[in-house]
């Protein structure tokens, strides 16, 4: 039985006038094969079924979850389930059976045109959000994300929101996670680092960035793909973590990305053969100070009717009497253990220990405990409950009010009775 290019290779030499016994001494096959094959009597071999077959439920499923879904994910999932062949036949047998829908919104046309920089090892870190504006807890989440230029290692922090002080906390957490520092920072105009319309840094970043011992390069307006590699990194742990993660906190989202970033995206082999962990193990990074720099995180909050502050996926506690107040301030400096709650005067409220990010922890004091309970059992009451049935027609103040309202009978200034002398003329009229 002929391959396929030995089937198209025969029908080629005929073309150009080969006998069956030329085509057959050049191709060395049997002149009874080369001509059955030429008359169209031969049977040709069909396709052996796709070792993807067993899991193309699972696939359609998958697809119909999320026709975006990467294959390294889908990869790493079906080999969890036992299939067994390398990455490149899953890739090809999935191509094979066209088993990603065809998303025509994402279709575009144009060619993009990119070149290579070349990034010396321990010379540049670059910074980008990653914004989650949909999260198993029903609140929008913003992820900074730090990547190194040389070897690509990257590593996420959550934060509530994308102030200065909410940049410089969840940067020197990036930091943390890396074990140390580029001698260079790249972003581009991201609000907390720069000014407004600017290229200027605020001066609480430079402070931050004198701290660290680093210089920070700001990507220039309406120039595109300066910092390829902090987008491509967000790009990818946006598709193969973010889209398949199960968690249902915030806390639950950081650790998983922590694992994540170092079981899987360190795990990445780039040229030579090399793991991005190992490239990073030559990056010769600068140390970090001892404590992180002393940026301030203010915030303002609602108090629930539980005598409650939400911050940082946990909640503290504030007296009673505050309870379902409208707004109060949350204040805790980065690196600090304790969490002050400050009135709309610039009181001090209350302060705490700070619990871990994300935790879900509810801390409240003995105080505001005791205080708390002692309002929800002041509010009890032993008296029996108003009847809702019974008959309460208008009484005489009722009365009185409505006639006023009706003009029968003017509104005394004194609470006296007035007489009206007309009617009482008429009455006495008809007595005669």
């Amino acid at each position: 039985m002929l391959t396929q290019e030995e089937d198209m290779e025969i029908a080629a030499l005929r073309g150009r006038g080969w006998s069956v016994s030329a085509i057959a001494r050049h191709t060395g096959r049997d002149r009874k094969t080369i001509k059955a094959y030429l008359e169209g009597r031969a049977k040709r071999r069909g396709r052996a079924p796709s070792v993807l077959e067993p899991y193309r439920a699972y696939l359609e499923a998958r697809f119909k979850d999320d026709p975006h879904v990467l294959g390294s994910v889908l990869f790493r999932e079906v080999v969890a389930l036992g299939f067994d062949r390398s990455y490149q036949t899953f890739t090809r047998e999935l191509r094979v059976l066209e088993l990603r829908p065809v998303c025509e919104c994402c279709r575009r046309g144009g060619v993009d045109v990119t070149t290579e920089i070349d990034h010396p090892a321990g010379e540049e870190l670059q910074f980008d959000w990653l914004e989650l504006r949909e999260t198993p807890w029903r609140e929008r989440a913003f992820v900074l994300v730090g990547v190194l230029s040389h070897s690509g290692r990257c590593r996420g922090v959550f934060s509530d929101g994308q102030t200065g002080a909410h940049v410089i906390q969840a940067l020197d957490g990036v930091l943390r996670r890396l074990e140390g520092t580029t001698r260079r920072w790249r972003t581009d105009r991201m609000a907390g680092v720069v000014v407004p319309g600017t290229d200027r840094l605020l001066p609480e970043f430079v402070a931050c960035a004198k701290h660290y011992g680093v210089g920070v390069d700001v990507c220039p307006a309406r120039r595109a793909r300066r910092k390829g590699v902090a987008e491509a990194a967000v790009k990818y742990l946006t598709r193969s973590w973010w889209c398949s993660a199960t968690v249902a906190t915030a806390g639950q989202a950081q650790a998983s990305l922590d694992r994540f970033c170092v079981e899987v995206a360190d795990r990445r082999r780039r040229r030579g053969g090399r793991t991005i962990a190992q490239i990073a193990a030559t990056e010769g990074l600068l140390g970090l100070p001892s404590s992180p720099f002393p940026a301030e995180v203010c915030v303002e909050r609602r108090v629930s009717r539980s005598a409650l502050v939400a911050f940082e996926g946990n909640h503290y506690s504030v007296p009673a009497a505050l309870a379902g107040a409208p707004l109060v301030t949350v204040r805790a400096r980065v690196g600090e253990q304790t969490v002050r709650i400050m009135s709309a005067a610039g009181t001090l409220i209350a302060q705490h220990r700070r619990a871990p990010v994300g935790a879900g922890q509810r801390v409240r004091c003995a105080e505001h405990a005791a205080g708390l309970q002692q309002a929800v059992l002041s509010a009890f009451t032993t008296q029996k409950p108003c009847a809702r049935k019974q008959n309460r027609p208008p009484g005489q103040a009722a009365l009185a009010a409505a006639a006023v309202l009706r003009g029968e009978q003017p509104a005394a200034g004194d609470g006296g009775v007035v007489i009206d002398l007309e009617r009482y003329a008429e009455f006495a009229g008809v007595a005669r």
